[in-house]
C-alpha cells in the first residue's frame, strides 16, 4: 500500500511539476518584479544587499496581488522548509530564506524540487505514515503523505499564479 501512495504522490509531483516547468522556462527578467496592480507584494531591494519579501503577521483583506519574484521566494520557503522536516533537518526559518534574484530563482527551484524529490525517495511506508512536521501544528493527525499531497497542491496553486502573471505581461506586449 505505501508503493502504491507513494507512485501516487510521484505521479501527481510529477505532473505538477512539468505545469510549473511550462511557466518557468518562459520567464523573462522583466516578469519577476512586475507589479500589474498597484496593490502588490513582491520583494524589494535590501538596504544591505539582496531582497526582502513583503509579508504581514496578519493577512490583509484583500490580499495583494503577488508578484513572480514575490511567489517564486515563497515557494522557496515552503519547499525548503518542508524538505528540511521531511530529512529530519532543522527548519528554516522564514526570515532565513533568501530569494537569489531573477533567474537564479528559476535554479533554485530545480534545486529545491531535487532536494525535495531525494527526501521523499528517502521515505518508505512507515514514513510517509509518520504525523506532518509541517504545515499544521502538533497533533493535527495529518501525516507526512498529506504533507507531500499540500506540497504538491501548493506548487500547482503557486505555478498557476506564476502563469497567470507572466500570461498577462506576455499577452500585453503582443
Amino acid at each position: 500500500m505505501a508503493a502504491s501512495r507513494h507512485g501516487l504522490l510521484r505521479r501527481q509531483f510529477d505532473l505538477t511539476r512539468a505545469l510549473s516547468e511550462y511557466h518557468l522556462e518562459r520567464l523573462e527578467p522583466e516578469d519577476f518584479l512586475r507589479e500589474p496592480v498597484p496593490r502588490c507584494w513582491t520583494v524589494r531591494p535590501a538596504a544591505g544587499g539582496g531582497w526582502v519579501p513583503d509579508w504581514a503577521e496578519t493577512e490583509p483583506d484583500p490580499v495583494p496581488v503577488p508578484t513572480i519574484a514575490w511567489l517564486s521566494r515563497h515557494i522557496g520557503w515552503w519547499w525548503g522548509t518542508a524538505a528540511d522536516h521531511a530529512r529530519g533537518r532543522v527548519p528554516r526559518a522564514r526570515t532565513e530564506v533568501a530569494w537569489p534574484g531573477g533567474e537564479a530563482a528559476v535554479r533554485w527551484l530545480r534545486e529545491l524540487r531535487a532536494d525535495w524529490l531525494e527526501a521523499l525517495e528517502g521515505l518508505g511506508g512507515d514514513g510517509l505514515d509518520a504525523a506532518a512536521p509541517f504545515p499544521w501544528p502538533d497533533g493535527s493527525g495529518h501525516s507526512v503523505a498529506d504533507m507531500a499531497a499540500w506540497g504538491n497542491a501548493e506548487l500547482m496553486k503557486n505555478a498557476a499564479e506564476i502563469g497567470q502573471l507572466r500570461l498577462l505581461r506576455a499577452a500585453g506586449r503582443a
